[in-house]
């Protein structure tokens, strides 16, 4: 007849987490998989009740209790910390010498892998398990890859968006931005100042000096805007040497002066660029959300900026005006 030792060598090929507990309760020998769970543990001689809670069937109160499971589902638990979770099935030996009991995880199997970092040696060659573990790695490696590809994506229209709404040459947002935030402070009731600023004898920088000294000079005009706003502004560059600058919740007259005059005294500083001094200045036309009592478009509130720029180009330029009504008829008459 076998012998628990004969046994137990078998037992430790095939089903690694076994314990084999005499008729009394008390372990005589576990598998290797189970001895590693708690590898400080003294096995042999201890009641197979101190070690494990069994929580399911809710009779048994023996170890004979424990034998009259057998082919039966057992549930429990150990009773010291991590309690993980095991599932068993009993299955008596010959003579009452006791029972061997097979024990498992159950869905409680990637936390145990977790917990003691269990490797496939760990189970039966032909547990499911380790189809699962190798199946859930494979999930997770997927899911991983399929994570890196999305922020890749994202990122590139984040950046393809940013490009879209940005001039290539100053960084300032182009017209196709501004228009996009127009239409949402206009849809949004959102009180706004708009400024329409146009750069004076920039022209002559870019025919005597180049184009280049005339990038240089947009650059420099940029920086100096981004500079004087704040970060809930927008400055736009429109046109060639043609800026918008949008004013969030901003409908103080004087504050709007003194910004504008700011703008257009540093404007006036001349930019070194080769070895020469690039000389020009500003005016600006600005217009007030708030002084339209009903609904407008962008199209009018940017029409009201322009003419409000060409009346301060009238006055003899490096000036800031304010847009008022029929301001339209002065702008004609100085055109003719």
């Amino acid at each position: 007849m076998m012998t628990n030792e004969q046994l137990a060598v078998i037992a430790d090929q095939i089903c690694p987490m076994y314990a084999i507990v005499d008729a009394k309760g008390y372990i005589q020998r576990v598998g290797p998989t189970l001895r590693k769970l708690r590898p400080d543990l003294k096995w042999e001689g201890r009641r197979f009740f101190r070690v494990f809670d069994l929580s399911r069937p809710r009779r048994v109160r023996s170890m004979a209790d424990l034998v009259n499971t057998a082919g039966s589902k057992l549930h429990l638990h150990f009773r010291d910390t991590p309690q993980t979770s095991l599932k068993g099935v009993l299955v008596p030996l010959p003579q009452g010498q006791g029972a061997i009991i097979n024990l498992s995880f159950g869905i409680s199997v990637l936390e145990a892998v977790r917990d003691y970092d269990l490797t496939s040696a760990d189970f039966s060659p032909t547990d499911l398990t380790i189809e699962m573990l190798y199946l859930v790695e494979a999930k997770s490696a997927a899911m991983e890859a399929s994570r890196q590809l999305n922020l890749r994506l994202q990122g590139a229209k984040i950046a393809a968006e940013e490009q879209a709404f940005t001039d290539t040459l100053t960084g300032l947002k182009n017209r196709r931005a501004m228009d996009h935030i127009l239409d949402r402070l206009i849809s949004g009731g959102r009180d706004f100042a708009l400024m329409h600023l146009d750069l004076d004898y920039f022209k002559q920088v870019n025919d005597t000096l180049g184009h280049a000294a005339g990038d240089a000079v947009l650059q420099h005009v940029a920086r100096v805007m981004v500079e004087c706003t704040r970060q809930s502004d927008t400055v736009a560059r429109v046109g060639g040497d043609e800026f918008v600058l949008i004013f969030n919740d901003l409908r103080d007259l004087r504050q709007i002066e003194g910004l504008a005059r700011r703008l257009i005294s540093e404007l006036e500083v001349p930019v070194p660029y080769g070895g020469k001094m690039c000389k020009i200045s500003a005016s600006a036309g600005t217009t007030l959300s708030a002084w339209h009592s009903g609904t407008f478009t962008a199209a009018e509130i940017l029409n009201e900026s322009d003419v409000a720029l060409y009346a301060a180009k009238g006055s003899g330029r490096a000036q800031h005006c304010f847009y008022e009504k029929g301001m339209e008829n002065k702008v004609l008459a100085l055109d003719h």
